[in-house]
């Protein structure tokens, strides 16, 4: 049995064939996707009419891939990064082209938002989440000032996934991930945030989707799509989701008290909890799991930036780092090294720069700099679990979402304090996407097979790389990670970072 996963990303539409029997990827097709150009320095738009196109032709070149194997397709499912609106009109016809998140043009909507509601702190309250430029809220409020004539016409309002889950199956609605990931829906309650829209427009909350349960199926692949991509008839078509909800799936965090380490270039610690543990301090974001549940997550964005500095610097390969970063010591003699070179939102630093502080004649060494690198991330991380630990977890292991290596993973082991191991998979969204299309398919057929269920079967903990934390270590990083974060308050306090 075959399940689809479809991902609408900012540069490429991917699409990937889930085997469930052998629990892997068995098929892949990719077709880029293009931005509108001309447009002023911040927007960041899109046709959705290409993103049909390219869907149509990724689908395609899956379903020959698959060959005979197409007729045990079963259900599919779409996710896409958060933020961005496609605006359809009464007659369904696209209004004008699709914003992405990554469009920075609503910037004064932001703000003005944040005053009438207590600014971050005040919206946290009202929804879990302050906002940014790329999210609907702020978009479509963009939208009602700058292109009123559009925002009248505007009869369904859609997130990416959305829109073309709608495409895919002819029926309405908004999955809670993607709501959750928008600014609009209050994500404790797991409801919209009426007041929110009505600041927009009054008559906004009519023209939001109605939200579909995480198990529930939007519908069923529109019969002219099914004949003519070759597939069976009653294909499901699941509710979708956000991005970073199918990557915490696909990396096997399914269960409250799941707590998983994103080693990605824009990593982040993400942890599962029954019910949405907000952090009004407003450095983490939270959101919707694809099993429904709370996530709260912490978003790093120098995981591998530092390392990569001192590794170019030095034209080191990666065998090369880890070897002069295991001979160093740890402390690496007293060189510390904050690593927030392109900023950081935990903790909340967004002009933040790199520092390295400590220097002596004696310490300065390239061994001690990689250490110091590969520390500052790590303590990075460190500070993220204190702050999920605020918020009432309570960590017993923290998954990897790729193996790092044993130097730099007993690190992590030692700066958290728990075991860390991480994971098999490593299929990121389009995995998830099509995991949660079986867990849909099984319950539409009065299956009890959860998302923890299909998340043990097609994810599996290497045990090869778990390690144990060294409580002496433990005791030293936590010294280490109150220099740190004493150091960084201080310089940033006083204006120098």
């Amino acid at each position: 049995m075959h399940f689809l996963g479809i991902e609408i990303g900012h540069s490429s539409v991917q699409v990937g064939a889930l085997d469930l029997d052998s629990a892997r990827m068995v098929a892949h097709s990719s077709r880029p996707l293009a931005w509108i150009e001309g447009l002023p320095e911040g927007y960041a738009e899109q046709d959705p009419g290409n993103w049909i196109g390219a869907v149509d032709q990724a689908v395609r070149a899956v379903v020959a891939k698959l060959g005979e194997a197409r007729s045990t397709v079963a259900a599919m499912a779409v996710t896409a990064p958060a933020g961005g609106l496609v605006v359809l009109d009464a007659e369904d016809r696209i209004v004008r082209p699709a914003k992405r998140g990554c469009d920075r043009s609503a910037r004064a909507e932001v703000e003005e938002i944040g005053r009438a509601f207590g600014g971050g702190p005040g919206l946290i309250e009202m929804t879990g989440n302050a906002i940014d430029a790329g999210s609907m809220t702020a978009q479509l409020l963009w939208l009602r000032q700058h292109e009123n004539r559009h925002f009248q016409r505007a009869a369904r309002v859609f997130a990416a996934s959305d829109f073309i889950g709608y495409w895919l199956s002819g029926e309405d609605g908004g999955a809670a991930s993607v709501a959750s990931a928008g600014g609009l829906l209050d994500v404790p309650s797991g409801e919209w945030c009426v007041p929110l829209a009505e600041f927009i427009d009054p008559d906004l909350p009519g023209r939001l989707p109605e939200l579909i349960p995480p198990r529930q199926p939007r519908g069923v692949l529109r019969p002219s799509l099914a004949e003519s991509w070759g597939l069976p008839e009653g294909v499901l078509v699941a509710g979708g989701c956000e991005a970073r909800a199918a990557g915490l799936f696909a990396s096997g965090a399914a269960l409250p008290g799941d707590l998983l380490a994103d080693v990605s270039p824009d990593g982040a610690l993400v942890g599962l909890s029954e019910a949405v543990s907000v952090d009004y301090r407003g450095e983490a974001t939270v959101g919707r799991s694809l099993g429904g549940h709370g996530f709260t997550r912490m978003e790093m964005r120098n995981v591998v930036a530092a390392t990569e500095l001192v590794r170019r610097h030095y034209g080191w390969s990666m065998p090369e780092f880890d070897r002069l970063m295991a001979e160093a010591s740890p402390g690496a003699d007293g060189l510390l090294f904050l690593p927030y070179l392109r900023g950081e939102s935990v903790p909340r630093l967004p002009e933040g720069r790199g520092v390295l502080h400590g220097m002596t004649l004696d310490n300065f060494t390239p061994a001690n700099l990689a250490r110091a690198a590969a520390e500052g991330v790590a303590l990075g991380f460190g500070y993220a679990l204190s702050r999920l630990q605020d918020v009432g977890f309570e960590p017993g292991e923290v998954r990897l979402t790729r193996d790092i290596g044993s130097t730099a993973g007993q690190m992590l082991a030692d700066v958290f304090g728990v075991s860390v191991v991480s994971v098999s998979g490593g299929g990121g969204a389009l995995l998830g996407a099509a995991m949660q299309a079986a867990v849909v398919y099984f319950e539409d057929r009065g299956e009890d097979l959860g998302f923890d269920e299909i998340a043990g079967y097609v994810v599996k903990a290497e045990e090869s790389t778990r390690r144990m934390p060294d409580r002496s270590r433990h005791e030293f990083y936590e010294d280490l990670l109150a220099r740190q974060q004493y150091l960084a308050e201080t310089l940033h306090e006083s204006g120098f970072l």
